[in-house]
């Protein structure tokens, strides 16, 4: 039997189509005395951190409540779409990020916990998340306020949660989802030409094993990548990033 034609999609994604990038967590400290990154969801995308060195903590606001994982060196957090988390610096936090669907949390899959007033104006939400380019004292600056404006929203919605009212969480939610709603069109591309495809082409392969037909193992190869921007500024902290394949960086996208 004649194998079935590998479905189209990117040429040579990450394994499962994976975004990838390493971080150190943000140093600043917040009004809570807390020194870390933005507090934000993403709508689709479930989001891991591997710890590589320092230590620090993840904090999480979901419908099972509010938690404080510790991070360390070897450990490993992961958090599904819907999670609010923020980043906590403990001492030279340094952190691998793998995320799921690897164009859709930098195309906007991503919405910062801003006070609600925020949140309810799109063009005053686009403003305040917004970053001048570069990755200088400007950038910074901004980077820094986005940060302490998320924190504030964030710290209202813990504290009502910790008090056993979800009401400000759940709103979120859904404020987050009304302010992704356009972008959707366009992650449902960056999904089928990324996850999508790996998966049928996946599939495809497995029917042309069970036929006894290795074709696809006639295209075997390697790759390799470096980062391409260092120290850029992301929700966390300071970002080091790759342009592969179906990523959409933050640069681009901010």
């Amino acid at each position: 039997m004649v194998s079935e034609p590998e479905p189209a999609g990117l040429a040579h994604p990450l394994p499962g189509a994976i975004g990838l990038s390493h971080l150190s967590a943000y140093d600043w400290e917040a009004a809570d005395g807390v020194c870390g990154g933005s507090p934000h969801l993403h709508l689709v995308c479930t989001e891991a951190y591997v710890v590589t060195g320092g230590r620090g903590a993840v904090q999480t606001l979901s419908p099972d409540g509010y938690r404080d994982i510790p991070l360390e060196a070897g450990s490993l957090a992961w958090f599904t779409p819907g999670t609010v988390h923020r980043m906590v610096q403990g001492g030279d936090l340094r952190i691998t990020v793998l995320m799921q669907n690897s164009g859709l949390p930098e195309a906007g899959d991503a919405v910062f916990t801003f006070p609600p007033e925020v949140l309810a104006d799109p063009d005053r939400y686009a403003a305040a998340a917004a970053l001048p380019p570069g990755t200088g004292p400007e950038t910074a600056a901004a980077a820094r306020r986005r940060r302490d404006l998320a924190v504030e929203g964030y710290l209202v919605l813990r504290e009502a949660l910790v008090a056993g009212d979800n009401g400000p969480y759940l709103e979120f939610q859904r404020a987050a989802a009304r302010i992704v709603r356009d972008k959707v069109p366009t992650w449902q591309t960056l999904w089928r030409e990324g996850a999508l495809a790996t998966a049928r082409r996946t599939g495809a392969q497995l029917a042309a094993l069970a036929d006894g037909d290795p074709v696809h193992l006639g295209e075997a190869t390697a790759h390799e990548a470096a980062p391409t921007r260092l120290g850029g500024f992301g929700m966390c902290g300071r970002r080091d990033e790759y342009t592969l394949p179906g990523t959409t960086l933050p640069y681009h996208a901010e």
